[in-house]
């Protein structure tokens, strides 16, 4: 691995590059389903390559490759000094990257049981219990479940004389109920939707998240929405649980922060930011009980997000976002901070493989515990409604105007939880509703939740990202129906 980056590298500054770096990784990936008493998928696969990317009169160039012949990696490295040649001639300025400073270091993630020794039949096993608990529940249609490992194994080298190799071990495991009736679909998922719950840990994970001793608890929940009430339509205050809070970070408050979303080079894509040069340190973003940070360090915890250092060789930190409601900080990189004169990059590129750029990602954005707890939080609400689990998103391009709906709710009335609802949904405008926030969980409520599949780029990339998040409690927020049946 070092041999053919090593290569790479100085046949690119060789060719006349000014700066380059190359990513040498090995991914390899296991998937495991069921379906209704039966295996859906069982699958591995293994992707195993070199990337190169370089300035060169002032612009950009990048080429990849799976062939680590000698022959072929020269070629590569010569082609990404070639492409950046080509790019210079309609180049608007040079880039500039903000300083830092040479790493030699190994890290290793966290991981007490390495997923990939636990035998298929095993996780098979586990997955068909859990699927017979389902489907045990009368009323269930369909019962899905599954377990995701991943390994990331990858070498940086970079022509400031960085040599930075980090292991990756990620883990993903959850299930879903669904039931028909007539025309109407609902569905719960544990322990949390689009896939479950994901970290950067090991199979220790899956043991503690117990699947199987949740299972028959959210099949009863799934077929008994089909004869709850639907959601109110209305102004009420609403208490949103944990993993929907994470999925409010993830859309209002880590899209627009993205620096490069805010310069405009997203914009083809993944859209802009509403998050102006000029709204930094002066925008109340959110009330004041509200702390957000980006933080990739272990100290932090095990999430998506977590890594010692980035696709730049940039240092792990923690970087606040929204400091008591005001809006302090973006993710950022090297050439970002430099053209909006930060000092230094906040260290959030990442790329999905080898043969990827990377990009500015989030790490792990989330909101700082409070105080109350979820007992309390209902207690002291007069006319509202306790919603949870994300069921479905939308928000404009610039991260704006959103409306969210979740698989379940609950009414509350005079300070108790009282009948399900069903298709509740929730909107507003982002710095409206988080100035609308007036309590937040404490930390024996906040989880540091996984979200595997945030899109962005050209071609398309699929990166995790983290979002530490407790149950929040939001005053006099529009309310309504998400679907109809």
């Amino acid at each position: 691995m070092r041999d053919f980056a090593k290569q790479a590298l100085d046949t690119a500054v060789a060719r006349g590059a000014s700066y380059a770096d190359v990513r040498v990784m090995d991914i390899r990936q296991r998937y495991l389903s069921t379906k209704n008493g039966a295996p859906a998928q069982v699958r591995e696969s293994q992707s195993y390559g070199l990337g190169v990317r370089v300035v060169a009169d002032g612009a950009w160039g990048f080429a990849s490759t799976d062939d680590l012949s000698r022959s072929n990696v020269d070629r590569v490295a010569a082609e990404a000094v070639a492409v950046a040649r080509a790019s210079a001639l309609c180049k608007k300025e040079d880039v500039q990257l903000a300083p830092e400073e040479k790493v030699i270091d190994r890290w290793e993630s966290p991981c007490a049981i390495d997923p990939f020794t636990v035998p298929v039949a095993a996780c098979l096993d586990l997955l068909l219990k859990v699927d017979g608990e389902v489907r045990k529940v009368q009323g269930i249609t369909l019962a899905e479940a599954a377990l995701d490992f991943r390994r990331i194994d990858q070498l940086f080298l970079s022509s400031l004389g960085s040599d930075i190799h980090q292991l990756k071990t990620q883990t993903g495991a959850g299930f879903v109920a669904t039931a028909f009736a007539g025309h109407e679909i609902q569905r719960r998922s544990y322990p949390n939707s689009f896939g479950g719950q994901y970290q950067t840990r090991g199979y220790e994970l899956v043991e503690e998240i117990d699947l199987v001793g949740n299972a028959p608890r959210i099949a009863e929940e799934c077929v008994a929405l089909l004869k709850a009430e639907q959601c109110p339509s209305g102004v009420k205050d609403i208490i949103l649980g944990g993993s929907q809070v994470g999925l409010q970070i993830h859309e209002s408050i880590g899209h627009p922060i993205e620096l490069d979303r805010v310069l405009g080079t997203e914009a083809n894509f993944a859209g802009m930011s509403f998050l102006t040069l000029d709204k930094l340190n002066s925008l109340q973003y959110a009330s004041d009980i509200v702390n957000v940070v980006a933080d990739a360090t272990v100290e932090h915890g095990p999430g998506l997000g977590t890594f010692a250092y980035d696709d730049e060789g940039v240092p792990a930190q923690s970087t606040p976002i929204i400091k008591d409601g005001l809006f302090v900080g973006y993710l950022s990189s090297r050439e970002t901070a430099a053209q909006v004169k930060l000092p230094r990059s906040s260290g959030t590129m990442r790329a999905e493989g080898w043969n990827r750029i990377p990009l500015i990602r989030m790490t792990n954005v989330s909101l700082l515990p409070g105080s109350a707890k979820l007992a309390d939080l209902i207690a002291s609400t007069d006319d509202g409604i306790y919603m949870e689990t994300n069921r479905s998103w939308s928000i404009d391009d610039r991260r704006y105007n959103f409306q969210f709906g979740t698989e379940i709710g609950w009414e509350i009335k005079n300070g108790k939880k009282t009948r399900m609802l069903k298709n509740p949904s929730y909107g507003g405008i982002t710095t409206e509703f988080w100035n609308s926030c007036d309590a937040i969980c404490g930390r024996d409520e906040w989880v540091l939740w996984g979200t595997p599949n945030c899109g962005k780029g050209q071609p398309m990339q699929t990166m995790g990202t983290g979002h530490g998040a407790s149950p929040a409690r939001f005053r006099q927020v529009k309310v309504g129906v998400a679907y109809s049946g």
